[in-house]
């Protein structure tokens, strides 16, 4: 598995639903997630929303590894939007800046 411990990673769950959150702990049988949001199409494109209403975003989540089909890294700017998303901060581009 290509699975990194404090990076924001992509899991299409054996559902259909595929949600972006950071790895925090690769346990036996299970993950550990901070903030896992689902991703969905619309008409507008790719649309972020959170994975839990519910659940208390102070505490970190656990997924059964048996609960998904892939997992990948997350493309960079959808990476970014979850970042804007749970931190409120706005990440910074890697581009060339030139004057």
């Amino acid at each position: 598995m290509n699975i990194q411990v404090n990076e924001v990673q992509s899991f299409k769950l054996t559902t259909g639903e595929e949600i972006v959150a950071k790895v925090i702990e690769i346990r036996d049988e299970s993950v550990v997630l901070e903030h896992p949001i689902l991703t969905a199409l619309s008409p507008q494109g790719l649309q972020l929303m959170p994975g839990m209403f519910s659940v208390n975003l102070e505490k970190n989540v656990v997924l059964n590894k048996h609960s998904w089909v892939l997992v990948g890294e997350t493309r960079e700017d959808v990476r970014n939007s979850w970042i804007q998303i749970t931190t409120g901060i706005q990440p910074v581009s890697k581009s060339i800046l030139t004057g």
